[in-house]
């Protein structure tokens, strides 16, 4: 199998390598390998060039099994240029229309808030309409009246898709599906979204629908964070969320995702939360474990569970140890939490 390999800014180029190698550990427990192909696309070369990618970037990509992806963004660059110039046409092209965030509670982390060591979500996001919309425009820029126009794009082909996903992940689970709305004061798409989300989890009568406001689910979710089993929410509420989560689980710095297009027409995109962290980047400090465990979820995508498992059970035992970065309130360094699960896995 080919994978992509796109470090990207900041703290992504310490933490890609990083995985890379404790993927290639689990996989070698099993006498299985990966290619992979690195692209040294971001922020650097739109310096160079104008662009995040190149032109034929997308095509390229659709040549490869899956992307791993480090972050993006960088000091000076606005973020409309470097999320909207890689990450999003991405999604998009590739209709990764479930961005997938499971959150989970590790032994060794602890979290902030009561009950966060009890934590265990699946998260699935609408990855490519909702709030997100190239739709809208500003006029009259620099001028008393000058006014920004967003238009929210909600579809329900887009909704029921991601819906059924959301469904299928709480079935296998604990049977609970927790829907993010706002449709008392946003009139119009909020409602749609509830009537859809309620018309597709109708037909899987095993699975219990609660539709909360966004609102009120941002303070549970502090307060009562074992309660919740799969969450599915709109591009931005989904965004934020994950977030707010990952931070309840301990540190966004050890929070995976994957962008994926669950047909498997295209190729499916796997990334840590956290971000590029240019506070942080070239300290050797950044948590490796958000990219760590987004490897392992790449793995499973690509039909190598055995070794996604190896290399889940390897980082939480890493973790467990007390093998910890900074913003674990450990000292361990971006390489030797690496060299951790490497050892755990070649033992």
């Amino acid at each position: 199998m080919r994978i992509a390999v796109i470090p990207g800014d900041g703290i992504g180029q310490e933490v890609v390598p990083a995985a890379i190698a404790c993927i290639d550990a689990a996989l070698a427990r099993h006498d299985s390998r990966v290619d992979w192909v690195h692209h040294d696309w971001g922020s650097d070369l739109y310096q160079r060039t104008g662009g995040m990618m190149p032109a034929d970037g997308i095509e390229v990509l659709s040549r490869h099994d899956a992307i791993f992806l480090g972050a993006v963004g960088m000091p000076g660059i606005p973020d409309t240029e470097t999320l909207w110039g890689l990450l999003i046409p991405i999604r998009r092209e590739f209709r990764q229309y479930v961005n997938l965030r499971p959150v989970r509670a590790l032994a060794g982390v602890p979290s902030p808030v009561a009950g966060g060591d009890g934590i265990d979500i699946v998260l699935v996001r609408e990855n490519n309409e909702g709030e997100y919309s190239e739709v809208g425009g500003r006029t009259y820029r620099g001028r008393a009246e000058e006014e920004a126009i967003q238009v929210n794009v909600f579809t329900r082909h887009g909704i029921e898709r991601v819906a059924r996903y959301a469904v299928a992940q709480a079935r296998r689970r604990r049977g609970l599906l927790t829907s993010a709305t706002k449709s008392n004061g946003i009139i119009h798409s909020m409602p749609f979204w509830d009537e859809v989300v309620a018309e597709v989890a109708a037909g899987t009568p095993e699975v219990r629908l609660e539709s909360i406001l966004i609102d009120a689910l941002a303070a549970r979710l502090v307060l009562d964070p074992g309660r919740f089993d799969v969450i599915v929410a709109s591009n931005l509420f989904g965004d934020i969320l994950s977030d707010l989560a990952g931070a309840i689980a301990g540190s966004i710095g050890v929070a995976p995702s994957a962008n994926l297009n669950p047909e498997r027409e295209y190729p499916s995109l796997f990334e840590p939360v956290h971000g590029s962290a240019p506070d942080i980047a070239g300290r050797g400090i950044a948590n490796p474990v958000g990219a760590i465990w987004s490897g392992a979820m790449m793995l499973e995508h690509l039909g190598h569970v055995e070794a996604a498992d190896d290399l889940t059970a390897a980082f939480r035992r890493v973790t467990a140890d007390g093998v910890r970065t900074a913003d674990l309130g450990g000292t361990a360094t971006t390489s030797e939490v690496s060299a951790a699960v490497v050892a755990q896995l070649t033992a």
